[in-house]
């Protein structure tokens, strides 16, 4: 398929999107510019996960493109980048070479974009640019590369240990974990400051403390958990069919999802130091404490991820393509439009309208500006869209209302002590937040309630850095 051809694909039905244009929807006055550019590089992968949503799952649009984005697509992605920057006065984005398996360009053609992205840019402004790999292709000589032009690298893996990884193997059968474990070792040894941490997927019938304890050895000083991609038609492992208009918000059910990751943040929070940043944890905090946070599966802050194919094509995050073929589509593409336009697709808008987007049990919820009705991809129901509360909505409540009253305990214990320090301790949840921006301060919450300054993300496409990312495509279930 030529760079041309993009346009031959439409937007995705529109009984997808039913709050665009519909009574009661309204989209932001401004819509938020796009901050975090996730480039499909390559568009193929060295290994075969059988759980692979993008190669295995409904969508099939990768057939057709490129397995690797020319050098006129790259080019072209870099005018385009810098040109968003310059409309709305970006002083920082970040840069999420992605795929795919994104090494499968080669590390010096990853650091050459990165290089053109930044020279277009302009010296006045910070690009932060990660590149997520499943680790099998990482050698001395690649993460030398990748560190010398200040990429970070995010690894995807299932957990710390061979047992983790018996579903990641290549095109042959053969497991992938050796290579895996060997480049994530290298990365962590020899180039820590580029090391971004690591993506896995939360797996109920993992054991939770001896699966966290088993990445912990591999040293990431980031970890993101996510939730696997599933949706009302297609359930994710472990959950029954069931009906969004009987299990939404407040009813009770199984929680396989949300008691796992609780037995995690127990293990987490009563370590004593920070062992790890886990960046689902923090932002419930920082949203609990009425902080401003980024995260495509918590909050209510709009989405400022775009995604360029290898051909071209602007689309919406991978997480779509969970849900049907053409989901992500926008029947844009970077030679013939400009990522203004993309903003004002009705999906984009959807996801930068708030409250105002989600189901009518979701705007009542006294849990929504900390859950924000959770991932767009996991609301989706063949037939009416996206116009429900998340699959995972018991699972997220159970999550929050346990970590709100570890957080309580923490606030209750130090509150006598700061009064007659003269303190006052934060703790009392507001009715909103502001939005952060790819590369701009946000406050971080550690145990003691106490925050301190980082960068903030907006994506779940890579882990770590600027943005800390639903999901490595090729790599998540």
């Amino acid at each position: 398929m030529g760079v041309t051809d993009v346009a031959r694909r439409g937007s995705p039905r529109g009984s997808a999107y039913p709050y665009a244009g519909a009574p009661g929807f309204r989209t932001p006055r401004e819509p938020v510019p796009f901050g975090q550019f996730i480039v499909k590089v390559h568009g193929r992968c060295n290994l075969a996960c059988r759980y692979c949503y993008l190669y295995e799952g409904p969508d099939r649009t990768w057939r057709d493109r490129p397995a690797a984005a020319p050098p006129e697509v790259l080019d072209r992605a870099a005018t385009r980048i810098a040109e968003h920057a310059d409309a709305h006065a970006l002083g920082e984005l970040a840069l999420v070479l992605h795929g795919g398996e994104p090494l499968l360009a080669g590390a010096g053609r990853l650091a050459a974009f990165a290089g053109l992205v930044r020279e277009r840019a302009g010296r006045e402004r910070t690009v932060h640019a990660t590149v997520q790999t499943n680790a099998t292709l990482l050698t001395e000589r690649r993460i030398a590369t990748l560190a010398r032009h200040s990429i970070r690298v995010g690894v995807s893996l299932d957990g710390g240990r061979p047992a983790h990884n018996t579903l990641r193997t290549d095109h042959a059968g053969r497991p992938s974990w050796p290579a895996a474990a060997r480049g994530t070792r290298l990365l962590a040894a020899h180039h820590a400051e580029a090391y971004a941490g690591i993506l896995t997927v939360v797996d109920p019938r993992t054991d939770p403390v001896e699966m966290y304890e088993s990445l912990l050895e591999l040293g990431p000083p980031a970890l993101d958990l996510l939730l696997p991609h599933g949706n009302w038609t297609t359930p994710p492992p472990g959950l029954p069919a069931m009906d969004p208009r009987r299990h939404g918000p407040g009813v009770n059910r199984p929680t396989p999802y949300g008691d796992w990751l609780s037995a995690v943040f127990d293990r987490w929070w009563s370590a004593g130091r920070r062992e790890t940043r886990i960046r689902l944890f923090e932002e419930c905090l920082a949203l609990l404490l009425g902080l401003p946070a980024a995260t495509e599966s918590l909050g209510l802050d709009p989405v400022n991820a775009v995604v360029i194919e290898t051909d071209g094509a602007i689309e919406q995050v991978d997480s779509l393509k969970s849900a049907y073929d053409t989901a992500a589509a926008t029947g844009l593409d970077i030679f013939r439009h400009s990522f203004d336009d993309a903003l004002s697709h009705p999906g984009i808008a959807a996801r930068q309208a708030g409250a105002a987007a989600l189901a009518a049990g979701c705007r009542v919820c006294p849990l929504l500006t900390v859950c924000g009705g959770g991932n767009y991809a996991h609301r989706y129901r063949a037939g009416d869209g996206f116009s429900h509360p998340s699959v995972y909505c018991a699972d997220l409540e159970r999550l929050i209302r346990h970590v709100a009253a570890r957080l309580g305990e923490a606030t209750t214990a130090a509150r006598p002590e700061a009064i007659r320090a003269g303190a006052t301790v934060a703790g009392t949840p507001r009715a909103g937040t502001t939005h952060a921006h790819a590369g701009t301060p946000r406050a971080d919450v550690t145990r003691d309630g106490a925050t301190h300054a980082g960068p903030a993300g907006a994506g779940d496409e890579a882990v770590g850095g600027v943005h800390a990312a639903a999901t490595t495509t090729g790599d998540s279930r």
